[in-house]
């Protein structure tokens, strides 16, 4: 009889680089740190996710009541009408879209679709930890290039190329840090790769940047028939809960994408959120105003606290502080959540969403308390 316990032998079934993988952790739920302090669930502020404080669309909302009776009937698995909904808002054709189960399906599904075993991935130091998951579950390699102030090294990502890479993943806004490379260095870059490899631009966070330095990505996608652009409905349209997303390239690489896609992978009240959502602009406004206060708000507070932070251009930013652990504990104890980001490689700071203003306020109320105790 084998002396290998259980556990031994059923991990041993999964592939080696299944078993490698260190599953991504997300904010803890309001209801989970209730249950482990003793604490009143309408006392805990959640800064944690990079959820919009001002939760979805109005109209949203009420074309979701609407919808409800026909919650038994299987989604539209093309999703037609938000199919439509993004051709038209984004100027593309319906053929360029692939819809997915929030953004972070879009990532998959490239990484489904175009890699294998031997293929190389190169992203960012303290970018988003689905870029390495992703790599890692479909066996792929990933090059890491380490961050300058943060940030993505693009001369750096050229020079990590070699015969082996595949597709480069870029956060931009980047996530944890919320730093933001300038279009025209972007595009720079984009001419620079060559046609064979893929370039997966996550744009999570668009809606949150100013005119200025919003995006013209999407305007770029007939010169770089090998970009890729990921968007969501979870950020500025408040939509986190429901899971909806969408990639736009070139018709081929679309229909690539769509071939690994789980037919119903957005449901019904999804779709039909996000499409009145896309043409509810008010909102998305009121969003990005409410943003710019906050981040202000919490921004100046960290500074009267004596603490750095890294200029975000998110719906966060990311503080340095002594003793972060303690102090992310010593937070929980009181009821706010934030995001550790030691995973990231950045054990000394902590990540804060920027919420509504009486949160933003408990938030640093009670940092000061822990600091000065």
């Amino acid at each position: 009889m084998s002396d290998l316990s259980s556990d031994t032998i059923l991990s041993a079934l999964a592939p080696a680089n299944i078993r490698a993988i260190a599953p991504y952790q997300g904010g803890k739920p309001i209801s989970e740190l209730a249950r482990e302090m003793g604490l009143n669930e309408a006392d805990i502020v959640k800064l944690a996710s990079n959820e919009n404080p001002l939760g979805m669309s109005p109209k949203a909302q009420m074309a979701i009541e609407d919808a409800i009776d026909d919650i038994a009937r299987y989604p539209d698995g093309n999703s037609f009408v938000l199919r439509d909904a993004v051709s038209h808002k984004y100027g593309v054709t319906p053929s360029q879209i692939v819809f997915g189960n929030g953004s972070n399906d879009i990532l998959e599904l490239a990484a489904r679709a175009f890699l294998s075993a031997g293929d190389e991935v190169i992203y960012s130091q303290h970018a988003f930890a689905v870029y390495p998951l992703v790599t890692q579950a479909v066996g792929a390699t990933g090059m890491v290039v380490p961050a300058i102030d943060f940030g993505h090294d693009l001369p750096g990502f050229l020079g990590a190329m070699t015969p082996k890479t595949k597709l480069i993943f870029v956060a931009n806004p980047n996530n944890p840090t919320g730093t933001l490379i300038p279009k025209a260095i972007l595009k720079d870059f984009l001419r620079q790769v060559p046609k064979n490899i893929l370039v997966v631009l996550d744009e999570a966070y668009d809606e949150y940047l100013s005119a200025t330095d919003k995006s013209e990505a999407i305007g770029w996608l007939s010169e770089f028939e090998n970009l890729i652009i990921s968007r969501t409905f979870s950020k500025a349209y408040g939509l986190a809960g429901l899971r909806v997303g969408f990639g736009l390239m070139h018709a081929s690489l679309a229909d690539l994408m769509n071939r690994v896609r789980q037919p119903f992978n957005v449901n019904n009240l999804a779709q039909i959120a996000a499409t009145v959502s896309l043409q509810d602009d008010d909102f998305v406004a009121r969003s990005y105003a409410a943003n710019q206060a906050g981040m202000a708000q919490i921004t100046q507070g960290l500074t009267q606290l004596g603490l750095s932070y890294i200029p975000s251009f998110g719906n966060f930013v990311s503080f340095k502080v002594t003793n972060a652990g303690a102090v992310n504990q010593a937070l929980l104890k009181h009821g706010v959540i934030v995001r550790p980001v030691a995973n990231y490689e950045m054990p000394d700071y902590l990540r804060v969403s920027i919420g509504l203003f009486s949160e933003n306020a408990r938030f640093l109320d009670v940092l000061e308390k822990i600091l000065k105790s």
